[in-house]
């Protein structure tokens, strides 16, 4: 048996190394995963504003959808967008299977909608594994979507209820005040806006809202809670004078049913919260004419009967005339750029070592006149931002939970500033407990 060693192999000098290295084609970055963000009523009002941040602001690897019961609505408006594309689905959200299966590889839906149609997208969106978002419930919506907590976070999903301007970055602010305060009494929101645009054409019942929802505003009893308890009130009833600075001035705004009432007094139960009320400023002529059809019950959901010119007797729903009158009106063509100015204001009475505050936060919009769009833009803007922070992992809260326990104030006013709206904090005044003011 032969005793050698063998040779070992010649290590391959360093420079041949480098020349290996530097002739290898570079390795790619690795793609980030697409996630697609779908707005249900996309084509609507509000959804058309949620659409259109989505497109001007979300990064490139997030896919964007419109989905919407009127599919031809949907395509007009994505075909509308040339910089990214943008993919139009058909949506019957009353059809849940058929909604969950249209939502299928979704990442987050936004819900645009009617309020009533707010917990059928939620299990939509349950069974299709997508968070999800709204604008609003309206209190007693937002009270049936709330049980369905356990279902989301057991699948790891989150479901923010009421992420417009009001519920929604309104939630925020007093959560960014009542988070400095080591009790909290009080909790006020009061809205109030102006139109200063030239020239600018108006119907009979304008809005840009959805007049079956500005209806239930004017109509249903409005949600306090006081002395620790959950009450109702007259619609529009509780006006009060506020001075919301300039250029909005003095407004009048009342109480209307929200959903911020629903739910402020839980998130701050534990700091011993005892009132929370809403307010807002309608238009003055609109509000005027929303009281008159109130009073003459032209609004009312609940049939009358009356005789035809034959003689029968008839039933009839006022409010399906109303509205049915409504959508037989001209519609009015704006296209103009829009200037218009919105303060949504927060108060907030508590205490701070030992001392009685009360603080007031107010968010400043003027609207986005390069979009073409008013201070709607307060409303349609944060479902899209709130998605956003949620796809980049800067939320992890997960069940079904309001704006103010599931968004972390800093980062997302960081993103109303973004798009032009400001966050401006005040402090009104403080005592000592228990001395004389």
């Amino acid at each position: 048996m032969s005793t050698k060693k063998k040779p070992k192999k010649a290590a391959p000098n360093s420079s041949a190394k480098k020349a290996a290295k530097k002739a290898a084609p570079p390795k790619p970055p690795p793609k980030k995963k697409t996630k697609l963000i779908v707005v249900a009523g996309g084509a609507g009002a509000m959804g058309r504003i949620t659409v259109r941040d989505l497109v001007e602001t979300a990064p490139a690897n997030v896919e964007i959808a419109i989905a919407d019961y009127n599919l031809e609505a949907a395509k007009k408006l994505a075909a509308s967008f040339t910089t990214r594309p943008v993919r139009a689905i058909g949506l019957n959200i009353r059809d849940v299977k058929g909604a969950a299966k249209a939502l299928a590889g979704a990442f987050g839906v936004i819900g645009a909608v009617q309020h009533q149609l707010n917990l059928p997208l939620m299990q939509a969106c349950l069974a299709a594994g997508a968070h999800y978002c709204d604008l609003g419930g309206l209190f007693h919506y937002t009270r049936k979507q709330l049980p369905l907590h356990d279902k989301f976070a057991k699948a790891g999903l989150l479901a923010v209820l009421g992420v417009g301007a009001a519920p929604g970055v309104v939630n925020v602010l007093a959560r960014a005040l009542a988070d400095e305060m080591d009790r909290v009494h009080e909790i006020h929101v009061k809205v109030g806006n102006i139109d200063r645009t030239p020239n600018r054409p108006s119907s009979a019942l304008g809005t840009s809202y959805s007049l079956a929802t500005i209806l239930d505003e004017a109509n249903h009893q409005a949600a306090l809670f006081t002395k620790g308890q959950f009450t109702f009130v007259d619609p529009m009833s509780g006006e009060e004078e506020i001075d919301f600075g300039p250029p909005v001035g003095v407004r009048k705004p009342a109480y209307t049913i929200h959903s911020e009432v629903a739910t402020l007094p839980l998130s701050f139960k534990d700091k011993g919260v005892r009132e929370v009320s809403f307010r807002i400023a309608f238009d003055d002529t609109l509000a005027d004419r929303l009281r008159f059809l109130r009073a003459l019950g032209a609004s009312g959901e609940k049939p009358i009967s009356f005789k035809n010119a034959k003689g029968k007797i008839q039933k009839v729903v006022p409010r399906d005339v109303l509205v049915a009158l409504a959508a037989r009106l001209p519609k009015v063509e704006f296209t103009g750029t829009p200037d218009e100015y919105e303060v949504c204001r927060v108060v907030v009475k508590g205490t701070v070592g030992g001392r009685q505050v009360t603080e007031t936060m107010d968010l400043h919009c003027p609207g986005i006149p390069a979009w073409g769009f008013g201070v709607d833009v307060d409303t349609g803007c944060p479902p899209s931002i709130l998605m956003q922070m949620l796809a980049r992992g800067s939320i992890s809260a997960r069940g079904v939970l309001p704006p103010e326990l599931a968004i972390p104030p800093r980062p997302f006013f960081k993103e109303l500033k973004k798009r032009g709206m400001t966050v401006v904090k005040h402090k009104q005044a403080d005592r000592v407990v228990g001395k004389a003011a």
